[in-house]
């Protein structure tokens, strides 16, 4: 429904992208402004969709990452706005990546869950060091999907995808942080969501090394 005049949304007016350019970007009802945040979502979503066929074709890792590609970009965004990573949307992830391993890649069972439980227990790791001022528990959580997704190629090249997601995901975290911290959007004590920046790294992991 649009947020200012609660009049339900038809399908025709719900159209990905197509119905914001049509409508002008506002709501038909009421003639208030739409967000720029569903086109944008909506943009990037597609956009991940034509990577994830470019990169895998009609398969089954595909299939996967088309039903788990909207999970991570829900995660984002609401770790974005509310400083919140959901647990059911982790679970959720989680739930598909198991089925997938066990029916479609059970020889990457083992390899998989050890790199998620891997980059779980890093990351709590480092939420007790700092007391959890430096790492939340919904990153931790998080991190359990990101690592099992990341470790999907077992031995080696598992263990090397899982270090290059967390030296991007940081690397740019630090990177963004400084920015916001020079522009004064952010203090030096400011906390920053770390969530969508494991999200960016993953999503480079799966497209350029898995």
């Amino acid at each position: 429904m649009c947020r200012k005049c609660r009049s339900k949304i038809s399908w025709f007016d719900n159209v990905p992208l197509l119905s914001f350019l049509i409508l002008r970007g506002k709501c038909r009802n009421c003639n208030s402004a739409i967000s720029l945040r569903y086109p944008l979502v909506e943009l990037i979503t597609g956009i991940i969709f034509l990577f994830v066929y470019l990169r895998f074709g009609y398969s089954f890792p595909a299939l996967y990452f088309l039903v788990l590609s909207p999970i991570l970009i829900s995660i984002f965004f609401i770790d974005l706005d509310h400083q919140i990573i959901p647990d059911n949307l982790v679970f959720a992830g989680i739930g598909v990546s198991f089925l997938y391993l066990v029916f479609v890649s059970p020889e990457y069972f083992y390899s998989s869950f050890f790199a998620g439980l891997i980059s779980s227990l890093f990351l709590l790791f480092l939420h007790f060091i700092t007391k959890g001022r430096g790492m939340g528990l919904g990153d931790v959580k998080f991190a359990l999907l990101g690592g099992m997704v990341a470790g999907l190629p077992a031995g080696r090249q598992g263990l090397t995808n899982i270090f290059h997601w967390f030296f991007i995901a940081f690397l740019t975290g630090a990177a963004i942080g400084c920015i916001l911290i020079l522009l004064k959007k952010y203090g030096l004590k400011s906390k920053i969501a770390f969530g969508p920046f494991l999200i960016f790294a993953l999503f480079l992991i799966i497209f350029f090394r898995l």
